[in-house]
């Protein structure tokens, strides 16, 4: 375990942790690794044999798969969030998908073993990964329905909403969200050609619901985007 890894801070940046009893987390944090990948690295690819899982303690993941040659990007996580958690629910399941790292990222990693012996003492804590993976589920059968129904523009609007709501909770206002990301990696994410993605954003850019700066898009008024995608939904 890293020494700068304690209960208060693990429940402060992690979610999962959060909603657990603290002696719990005192009985988990022996177990936990902490690791660092560069920009880039690859954590694991499709059909890997998965045998931990991953909390992002700092940076950001991409999880993706490919479709012959195109490329379907199942979701873009950062701090807080976690993946590869269906390695502790089953031996010997392989990776369903990739994971990279978008940037410098710091994750916390626990063992399928180690998970195992811990819930022999806390039985709840299957049920507890239990309920996260069915909130996992429900999120992967909503972006199947969006793919589906939704046009392009809306489809951009609501990913750029779930960040802004995303980010805004976690600094517990209204301010200006900025997401680092380029048109093709939005693209990848909501299933549409980098040029697409570029007109829509322009479009967005002079509606004023988004700036655009260095790779960067700025979201200044999140509860405004907000309102945009109940209309178009």
């Amino acid at each position: 375990m890293n020494a700068m890894v304690d209960t208060a801070k693990l429940q402060a940046t992690i979610p999962f942790f959060n909603e657990l009893d603290a002696v719990v987390v005192d009985r988990i944090l022996p177990y936990i690794v902490e690791k660092t990948y560069r920009k880039g690295a690859i954590i694991f690819l499709q059909g890997d044999a998965g045998d931990e899982i991953f909390f992002i303690r700092s940076g950001a993941i991409n999880i993706y798969t490919f479709e012959g040659m195109k490329k379907v990007v199942f979701a873009y996580l950062r701090e807080g969030d976690y993946f590869g958690e269906m390695a502790l629910i089953k031996p010997g399941l392989v990776r369903s998908a990739t994971a990279e790292a978008m940037a410098t990222t710091k994750v916390l990693t626990l063992r399928r073993t180690d998970f195992e012996n811990l819930i022999e003492a806390n039985p709840r804590l299957a049920v507890h990964l239990l309920d996260y993976t069915m909130e996992r589920l429900r999120q992967a059968n909503q972006q199947v329905y969006d793919m589906t129904f939704l046009n392009v523009r809306t489809r951009i609007v609501k990913r750029l909403a779930t960040v802004s709501k995303a980010s805004s909770n976690k600094l517990n206002g209204e301010a200006p969200v900025q997401w680092k990301v380029t048109h093709q990696q939005l693209g990848e994410m909501v299933g549409a050609v980098r040029e697409t993605v570029s007109k829509v954003l322009l479009e967005l850019q002079e509606e004023g619901l988004i700036e655009t700066r260095n790779k960067m898009i700025i979201i200044p008024d999140p509860s405004q985007l907000q309102r945009k995608l109940l209309d178009e939904s």
